[in-house]
């Protein structure tokens, strides 16, 4: 018996965006520089999804670990408005984790600063055994002791046969597929960028097809690998998938990876097909970047199947030898 459609499973940031109006280029070391905008969200792979999944309509919890600090209060008291409930009953003595991003609106492109605290503290003791009743299980990046809790969780996502879908990031998988064997092995669906892709390999492969190939060697049954505003490359156990991201007037890009996984997830329980589940995603996403901020722009379901029409985003398939 299902409790709930998803369990979030990653960090909890306090985001501090500032908007630039020159190139990131231009910046020297020693330069103070004057930020046209300035303002504060909650972030991380656990809230961003979370926050997403549940605008979408799942039923929807996370678990994540902040810090006992004003920084913490404040994520945790945004996420009760997007009706998303922490389940680990523990605060860390380290401070909650916290990001600065810094998008220049002429790039249309950011640099990020992270400083990960509390989110590497989650052990299994954190939470009770009798929650873990979810359809599927949303695994993003975990350092430290909870890198640790996510091969434990993996584990158990066999044992109860709970599809995973496994999204790290450049920092994890720049450790490679040696040390990500554990969850990989169990992943149903595995998510990342071209880039990630490449590190977790280690190769300098280009052909997005083909990574994905050895991606799903890996363990995952099914392999995305988003590529920004170029082709969008997927594959099952049957099939290549490819799809053009449309044209949209971007305003941060901040978010968006995991606004796209939480829509893509969201059409996996649905039970929508996979092309559909690939729609869904890319046009949560963007929705996202036409605004500031992580959880700006989040589609209702409704307003997604809307905006698929709208896009009529074509997705190419093509049957695999």
């Amino acid at each position: 018996m299902f409790g709930y459609d998803v369990l979030c499973v990653g960090s909890a940031t306090l985001d501090r965006f500032l908007t630039i109006t020159q190139p990131l280029s231009s910046i020297k070391a020693g330069d103070k520089i004057l930020a046209s905008k300035c303002y504060f969200h909650s972030g991380g792979g656990a809230t961003n999804a979370a926050a997403a999944m549940s605008f979408l309509g799942l039923k929807v919890k996370m678990l994540t670990k902040v810090g006992a600090d004003h920084d913490g209060d404040f994520i945790l008291k945004e996420m009760q408005k997007f009706g998303v409930k922490n389940v680990c009953h523990t605060r860390s003595f380290n401070t909650t984790d916290s990001s600065t991003i810094v998008y220049s609106q002429v790039d249309k492109d950011r640099i990020i600063f992270t400083h990960k605290g509390a989110s590497q503290d989650l052990s299994r003791e954190d939470y009770s055994r009798f929650q873990l009743r979810p359809k599927w299980i949303y695994l993003a990046s975990l350092l430290g002791t909870s890198f640790d809790f996510s091969k434990e969780l993996a584990k158990e996502c066999k044992q109860k046969k709970i599809p995973l879908l496994f999204n790290p990031s450049l920092y994890l998988a720049s450790r490679g597929r040696k040390v990500l064997a554990p969850i990989l092995e169990v992943t149903t669906v595995l998510i990342l960028n071209k880039k990630e892709a490449q590190s977790l390999l280690g190769t300098k492969e280009k052909d997005s097809f083909v990574l994905t190939q050895s991606l799903q060697k890996l363990g995952p049954k099914l392999v995305i690998i988003t590529d920004g505003k170029r082709k969008l490359v997927a594959i099952d156990l049957h099939h290549f998938y490819s799809l053009m991201p449309p044209n949209v007037t971007v305003t941060d890009t901040a978010g968006a990876g995991d606004a796209f996984n939480a829509g893509f997830l969201t059409g996996m329980v649905h039970k929508l097909s996979f092309d559909n589940c690939l729609r869904l995603g890319q046009v949560n996403a963007l929705s996202v970047i036409q605004f500031g901020g992580t959880k700006n722009g989040l589609l209702s379901f409704t307003k997604a199947k809307q905006q698929m029409l709208k896009y009529r985003i074509k997705v190419h398939i093509k049957l695999r030898k």
